[in-house]
Order: C-alpha cells, then sequence, then structure tokens
C-alpha cells in the first residue's frame, strides 16, 4: 500500500455515485460527475431518489440514472423486498469498478457493500449507523471539523483516491433545455411580460421554519418601484395557500403573473435564467440559481450559509439576522417549527 492510497484509475471504467438525498443536495453533487468524467471514466452512473430526477436527467456527465421510489414504502414487506433486490440486481448486473456514497445513512451504504464493486468510497460514518459499517469501504472519507461547504464536501471523495479538481471544474451543472425556456417566453408573452424585465420570487420550501413572513412587503415595494413580479412556489397546499396570502389585494394586478404550481424544474430554471433578480429562501431554487450564475437575494435561517450557501456565483447575495445562536440547524427554536433568525429578517435589509 502506498503513502497515499489512490486508486489507479487505468482499473476504473465504470462508476456507481450514490446520493440519496433531496433535490438541492443531488444538484450540489454534479461537480463529482463531471471530474470523474474529465478524468477519462467511460460510464458514469448516479443512484438517486426518483423524485429528484429532473435534476440530472439533462446532464452531459451522466450516463445512466438508476432511481429509487420513496414510495415502495407504503407497500407490503413482500413487494418492498422484491423492490430491493431488483436494485440490486441491476447494479451487480452492470460490474461496477467503483462505487462512491455520498450520502450518511445506511441504504448507500448497503448497496455499497452489495455491489460486488473492486473500490468501494464512502464518508466516516463516526460510528454512527449499524455495526461496522465503515468496514464497508476500501477507502474511508475524513469528515472536516471546520465549517465546510457540501459542494467541496462532496469532492472530498474524489480526493481521497487522488482526484484533485481545479477550481474551473468544481461549478454546479444544470443544463435547461430550449423547449423549457421557448414554453416560458410564450407564457410571458401572453401575460404581456417580456424577458429579462421582471423579478422572479420563489417565497416557498418544504421545510416552513425556513419561511419568511414578510413577502407581501417585499412584493407591495417592488410594484411601487413599477417592477413587473413573476411569483412561484410549490405544488403543495400550503405553499399554493402561502403564496395566494403573499399576492393579496394584487391578485388582479396585471404586473403580477401567479405561476405557482405551475412549473416543473426545467421551466423554473428557465424563468431564473430569464429573470433579472429573483428573491428566494434557503432551498433548491438557490442552488438551481447558482448552477445558473443568476442574479439572486436568498434568505437563510437556521441553516449554516456557509455549508448550503452560494457557490461559485458573484451575483449571488445571502440576507441573514445576526442572532447569536444561528445557525443552529433545528427545526425552529427548540423545535418549534418558527424560527426567530428568519422573523429578525427586515425588508431593508433585502435592499
Amino acid at each position: 500500500m502506498s503513502y497515499e492510497n489512490y486508486i489507479d484509475l487505468r482499473d476504473v471504467k465504470k462508476v456507481l455515485i450514490i446520493k440519496l438525498r433531496h433535490l438541492g443536495d443531488v444538484l450540489l453533487s454534479t461537480p463529482v460527475f463531471n471530474n470523474l468524467k474529465k478524468n477519462s471514466i467511460s460510464k458514469v452512473d448516479a443512484f438517486i431518489y426518483e423524485d429528484c430526477l429532473d435534476v440530472l436527467k439533462n446532464n452531459p456527465d451522466i450516463d445512466e440514472i438508476l432511481t429509487y421510489d420513496k414510495n415502495i414504502k407504503k407497500q407490503s414487506f413482500f413487494n418492498r423486498l422484491k423492490y430491493e433486490f431488483k436494485i440490486l440486481r441491476k447494479i451487480r448486473k452492470n460490474k461496477y469498478d467503483l462505487v462512491i456514497n455520498l450520502t450518511e445513512g445506511d441504504r448507500g451504504a448497503i448497496i455499497a457493500l452489495l455491489s460486488n464493486a473492486r473500490y468501494k468510497v464512502g464518508f466516516d460514518p463516526e460510528k454512527k449507523g449499524f455495526f461496522k459499517k465503515e468496514k464497508i469501504y476500501s477507502h474511508i472519507v475524513k469528515n472536516s471539523k471546520t465549517t465546510r461547504h457540501m459542494a467541496e464536501k462532496n469532492l472530498d471523495a474524489l480526493r481521497r483516491i487522488g482526484i484533485f479538481p481545479k477550481n474551473e471544474d468544481k461549478y454546479l451543472k444544470f443544463l435547461v433545455p430550449p423547449e423549457a425556456v421557448s414554453n416560458i417566453q410564450n407564457i410571458l408573452s401572453k401575460n404581456d411580460f417580456s424577458p429579462n424585465d421582471y423579478v422572479l420570487i420563489h417565497p416557498t420550501t418544504r421545510w416552513r421554519f425556513k419561511c419568511w413572513d414578510k413577502f407581501d412587503l417585499l412584493l407591495d415595494l417592488l410594484l411601487q418601484q413599477k417592477q413587473k413580479i413573476v411569483i412561484v412556489g410549490g405544488c403543495a397546499d400550503y405553499e399554493i395557500e402561502m403564496v395566494e396570502k403573499i399576492i393579496g389585494k394584487h391578485k388582479k394586478n396585471p404586473s403580477v403573473l401567479n405561476l405557482s404550481a405551475q412549473v416543473n424544474i426545467d421551466q423554473l430554471a428557465a424563468l431564473i435564467k430569464l429573470s433579472k433578480h429573483f428573491y428566494c429562501l434557503d432551498s433548491f431554487a438557490f442552488h438551481l440559481a447558482n448552477s445558473l450564475n443568476a442574479s439572486v437575494t436568498a434568505l437563510f435561517g437556521p441553516t449554516c450559509d456557509t455549508t448550503w450557501g452560494s457557490w461559485k456565483n458573484e451575483k449571488a447575495k445571502i440576507v441573514k439576522s445576526q442572532i447569536s445562536c444561528r445557525p443552529c440547524s433545528l427545526d425552529g427554536c427548540g423545535g418549534s417549527k418558527q424560527s426567530e433568525c428568519m422573523k429578525e429578517i427586515n425588508l431593508t435589509d433585502l435592499l
């Protein structure tokens, strides 16, 4: 064994990257795929949750995407077991030389264990998860004791095996399909909106303790400034209701276009790309804006903005309050689902 214990990449033709996390986490893993391709790996595949497929489906660095449907948990034990074995057979059939698990949970580790890959890379579980979990991996990635951006942490898995990305190879990658841009341009035109002449607002997130209660005031101010506004949000009932409440008295204002629950990820990316500025929360939409190098302002509360903040985007601005306890990474103060650090952000902080 050499001092570095790096992998001889001449032995590696097929790689599987496991990232069983949410939308934003998956997008932040895209530099890993890019750098593997730059090192002449012929087949680079991804294993992600099915609801994250749209994040990677247009990525030219990925050859095949394997997905896991979280809804299988609602099925009977026999059906779940059958489903798990089907996935495992597919992975073993692909005969990967290297499996890199970027996920902390046990499922990714088990997949790596049973993949039959020669090399298995994963983060040090630090005695968390099942017994002797660390023994699965041929290469253990040490966890930094200092705060580190998630994009860099993902790339540590490559550094551990001897691939050291250059700064120009660390960018997030999301390609907006031309048809999505065309579709959004048509929607804008039908509502007398023009590309690059509107402000986009995405005021919702699945994590309600990250929400801000003054987006209605921001909307009022922007309209006073004669801005045209497009507002978007997710499909959950509470998100639709939240957008309706924010719009309030401006529901019939022709300068406000409500597209909440009406756009997919590709179309959201097109809206961000065509906007002159974008306001959002600490969410997938913010990471998407960074991947597009868009002009964006994001509001951060309990989450660490060093770990989850802007990445390779000089046009990104983060707004946060100066409460001493943030970032606490809790789901609201004391787990209350209400975050004082978000409530303390004022409208003037965004200007």
